[in-house]
């Protein structure tokens, strides 16, 4: 049977985990922590994991590779450089691992993303010979871009963008063009320097397209950290959470009735609403943050948090909280502190307890700003930007204040006086900040539009060279 790749993908954190398969046996290669999907997966398949191998150690989520190891068996390779709280197979560059007689991997050793990464060269048996299939290149390279290098400390970025282009370099050098490249990272991570540029890609095509290719050595360094935006706040937590990930525990949290939500929200507790942005500025039970399953919610909830802050979930159905409870724990928040589901009416011990939240878009911004706002809308005491710096300089809004939404929850107090008319990309983080606003008492209004269209109704948009 021929060596089949299948992709795990796990969106809201823009990663990817492989299963190789050859028929019988199976490696794993980067799994996240809720592992039964992997184990789903090759049960489906009917094959054994016998491997399990981490390209690196992880940064924006917590690997559920020791778990998958423990329950199956596998082998659990990891870089010996790697200092670690458990038992694993140490790999160095050069070492050969025989999988089964028809694939076996290569390690690859590719510093860059983080001192000791490795990459996994993908070899298959084919006329008596071994042909590389592809490589498993982590945060090595990516789809038209690399990993980050800034990660591990700013004071470690240059020296580590300069391995990241050798490395890259290498694996170009020694691999044919035909081969595939199966990244971890690049499909909305924050671990990627830029977002990938295909859906999937060959080491010919990286050649053609990668700028980590194309660039010498210093000009790639200078452009790369050039680059470089902030990165979330949850991922200080991680780097020590994967020296010795424990089991999850995905078993309904605790639920909550209107009272002890309110009592929750009294406390300064988090009480997420993971309902769609439209659904939140219909009804929502005040003090709430809108963090809708429709987006990287686990990306903004550990990024904005007080790490440890206890967190209470709402959502219409069971189902809803499980899912966000799955997005949760590959980011090491174990346990919700409880759950409710429903609609607001039912959250609320109180009718005065339910709020709305306006919505408009960019059309109405120039009304309002014209002296003419749509009917039920305040007009504009600031227009507040809360996408991230580097989409704030390629184009802004004339006029707008600019704070990036990882940094509201301490700048609250930053923003000026007045309607707050509050804009991001697409609507998502607009309707986060607003609520955090609103919170505050804020009179707040969400621009839920697209901000590539801000132009053509009349804006004027500002530029930075």
């Amino acid at each position: 049977m021929a060596v089949e790749v299948s992709v795990i993908a796990t969106s809201s954190l823009g990663d990817r985990s492989y299963l190789v398969s050859d028929g019988p046996v199976a490696v794993v290669v980067d799994p996240q922590r809720d592992i039964d999907r992997v184990l789903y997966l090759a049960g489906e398949k009917g094959v054994r994991v016998t491997h399990v191998v981490e390209t690196h150690i992880h940064n924006d989520y917590v690997s559920g590779g020791l778990e998958l190891a423990r329950i199956t068996g596998a082998r659990y390779l990891v870089a010996a450089a790697d200092e670690v709280g458990f038992d694993r197979v140490p790999v160095s560059d050069g070492d050969v691992v025989p999988v089964s007689g028809s694939l076996r991997l290569r390690v690859i050793g590719t510093p860059g993303h983080t001192f000791h990464h490795v990459s996994y060269v993908l070899d298959e048996a084919a006329d008596g010979a071994w042909q590389p299939a592809g490589v498993f290149t982590g945060g090595s390279l990516l789809f038209g871009t690399t990993g980050r290098t800034d990660l591990l400390g700013k004071e470690h970025a240059h020296e580590l963008a300069h391995h990241q282009h050798a490395s890259a370099k290498r694996l170009a050098d020694l691999l044919p063009d035909g081969a595939q490249v199966w990244p971890t990272h690049g499909f909305g991570s924050f671990c990627s320097a830029s977002q990938a540029d295909a859906p999937d890609s060959t080491i010919g095509r990286e050649k053609q397209a990668n700028p980590v290719l194309k660039l010498a050595a210093d000009q790639f360094v200078t452009e790369t950290l050039a680059g470089l935006d902030a990165f979330p706040a949850y991922y200080a937590h991680m780097g020590v959470a994967n020296t010795g990930p424990a089991p999850v525990d995905l078993t309904p949290a605790t639920r909550a009735d209107a009272a002890q939500l309110r009592d929750r929200i009294a406390a300064g507790e988090w009480v997420v609403d993971l309902r769609h942005r439209k659904a939140y500025a219909a009804s929502h039970l005040a003090g709430t943050v809108a963090l809708g399953l429709d987006g990287p919610m686990s990306t903004w909830l550990g990024w904005l948090i007080d790490w440890g802050v206890p967190i209470t979930l709402l959502a219409e159905t069971p189902e809803q909280v499980a899912d966000a409870q799955r997005e949760l724990v590959r980011i090491g928040i174990d346990r919700p502190a409880a759950q409710a589901t429903g609609a607001p009416e039912q959250w609320a011990a109180s009718p005065d307890q339910l709020r709305e939240l306006r919505m408009a878009d960019f059309p109405a911004l120039v009304a309002a700003r014209e002296g003419s706002p749509p009917a039920g809308l305040p007009a504009p005491g600031v227009v507040l930007d809360v996408r991230m710096t580097n989409e704030w300089r390629a184009s802004h809004l004339d006029g707008a204040v600019h704070i990036p939404l990882p940094d509201l929850p301490s700048r609250l107090a930053d923003v000026p006086a007045g309607a707050v008319w509050v804009h991001c990309g697409s609507g998502y983080r607009a309707t986060v900040a607003a609520s955090l606003l609103a919170n505050t008492g804020r009179d707040v209004v969400v621009i839920d539009d697209k901000f590539d269209q801000a132009g053509s109704v009349g804006l004027e948009i500002v530029t930075e060279a």
